[in-house]
């Protein structure tokens, strides 16, 4: 597929911004109305914002990397991009949506490609019950905290939290715990990616929790809801044999 009206964002970051400046002059900026496009310049962070805002573009977003980790970037070139764009494998993947209840009434809602976690903002640990589908599966979970990870983000914060990696196309999220107290030997739990997942802060004045879908916080929350929102998609590109089912694959094998 020819792909050549681009759309060029960059982070703030000094090389990202050179960068920009050597691509638009090499291939132009398209308008996004015109884009068929985006291509995305910066790190992980960069390009899980790039994907929230462009969401009603319905824009296929092509990352390279000018960051630090880039799991979700192509490797950086100024040559042959058009070609790279017309080759590269397509990857569609789903956001979480979270709705949390904020001790003070409020209810924020927000979308995570990646993971929503909660965690403990106070000296103690927190208390958290746990249901799915509405059915109580663990009456109390004390913790640092916990989330739930998409495939796409199961390489990340939940990867670090000993969570198991899950495969691009499985239609499957995690539940991992972080740093659990009681039960203390609960590593946490594989979800049916249509399940409604919701967290009970127990204590709440006195074991302060967060919520975090990716970089959008609800602080101080009673409770959190959590389910795939699979009426969006958004659509990554990447060059062929560097796509995510490769990258997930060889990060288990390192």
């Amino acid at each position: 597929m020819s792909l050549s009206r681009i759309r060029f964002l960059a982070s703030a970051a000094d090389t990202a911004q050179s960068a920009l400046a050597a691509l638009v002059a090499r291939y132009g900026q398209a308008e996004a109305a015109d884009a068929e496009v985006i291509v995305a310049l910066g790190g992980d962070g960069f390009m899980l914002d790039t994907l929230n805002r462009s969401q009603a573009l319905g824009l296929p977003v092509y990352g390279m990397n000018q960051g630090t980790v880039g799991f979700l970037m192509n490797a950086f070139s100024i040559e042959g991009l058009l070609a790279r764009l017309s080759g590269a494998e397509r990857a569609v993947i789903h956001p979480l949506r979270m709705q949390a209840l904020g001790r003070d009434g409020v209810v924020h809602k927000a979308l995570a490609i990646n993971e929503v976690s909660l965690l403990r903002t106070g000296a103690q640990a927190a208390r958290l019950r746990i249901s799915v589908d509405g059915r109580v599966r663990m009456d109390e979970l004390v913790c640092d905290g916990a989330m739930v990870s998409t495939p796409a983000g199961s390489t990340a914060y939940n990867y670090s939290a000993h969570g198991p990696i899950l495969p691009i196309g499985a239609e499957i999220l995690a539940l991992t715990p972080v740093a659990a107290f009681r039960p203390r030997r609960w590593r946490g739990a594989l979800l049916p990616m249509g399940a409604s997942i919701g967290f009970e802060v127990l204590e709440p004045e006195k074991r302060p929790v967060n919520a975090i879908a990716d970089s959008s916080e609800a602080r101080d929350v009673l409770r959190v809801d959590i389910s795939s929102a699979r009426d969006i998609s958004h659509t990554l590109l990447f060059d062929p044999g560097h796509g995510l089912e490769e990258r997930l694959l060889s990060e288990q094998f390192q």
